[in-house]
């Protein structure tokens, strides 16, 4: 199991992301994917139609989103937190990525760049 940490810089408010990570129609908009996703802690989501599940841990509007991602059969709980800070461009989101199995930690610490965080960077842009 291998941890990840990193920060992003997003063009946009705290608020703007925040609303962009938890509200399902604006997550469908910048990901181009069905997702299910509540503010309920305790509540299950789904991004990428699917292809990211877990339970919604806990909330801190504008803020905070912690969550548990699923992986299979795994004990360990992967838990993913992103903590939203005002920036002089927008807002730096600080990315923690706990217990990632080893043989996925590459494609996930890549997606995680490549296609999550570059995805709404881009939806912010335009």
């Amino acid at each position: 199991m291998k941890d990840f940490k990193k920060y992003y810089i997003i063009p946009a408010s705290p608020e703007e992301v925040y609303a962009a990570l938890t509200n399902p129609i604006t997550l469908q908009l910048w990901t181009g994917d069905k997702a299910e996703m509540s503010t309920e802690p305790g509540s299950e989501f789904s991004w990428f139609d699917g292809d990211i599940v877990g339970r919604n841990l806990e909330f801190e509007e504008n803020k905070m989103v912690m969550q548990e991602w699923y992986f299979g059969d795994q004990q360990e709980r992967s838990i993913v937190t992103l903590k939203l800070h005002p920036h002089k461009a927008g807002t730096s989101a600080e990315l923690r990525h706990t217990n990632i199995p080893d043989e996925a930690f590459e494609e996930i610490t890549e997606g995680w760049t490549h296609s999550f965080f570059s995805s709404l960077v881009e939806f912010y842009e335009d």
